[in-house]
């Protein structure tokens, strides 16, 4: 008789989310209402999405990064990785990993947020 394997357990990993300061207004995921970012992170407000505009920002919270690909863009040829939000997975936009044209080259490490994706929070009143 083979042996019995081992009790395995499985257990579903907690994801933790970054939560910004109540005092500071900030951009949430339109889906659950994750923070994504500060606004005073936001750097542009005259992107094109695949769903209409979208937000260029220095950086983000609470977003995963898949991998990064080269795609031909408005501005021409970049390497780009779609972002998701940690906590429901949806495709928010992407990051700008490489740009090939140097009058481009200030996106690198920037990230687009599409506006379909994403809501205003705290102190917008």
């Amino acid at each position: 008789r083979p042996p019995t394997p081992p009790m395995v357990r499985m257990t579903r990993s907690k994801t933790f989310q970054a939560y910004l300061p109540s005092c500071h207004r900030t951009y949430s995921c339109v889906h659950c209402r994750a923070h994504l970012a500060n606004h005073d992170e936001l750097i542009s407000k005259s992107f094109q999405g695949s769903q209409g505009r979208a937000y260029l920002f220095n950086s983000v919270v609470n977003v995963g990064c898949g991998p990064a690909e080269e795609r031909v863009l408005l501005t021409g040829l970049h390497a780009v990785a779609d972002i998701y939000c940690e906590n429901c997975k949806t495709t928010l936009g992407w990051k700008y990993e490489h740009a090939f044209e140097s009058s481009q080259k200030y996106k690198e490490g920037k990230f687009i947020i599409e506006l379909a994706h994403m809501i205003k929070d705290n102190g917008w009143d």
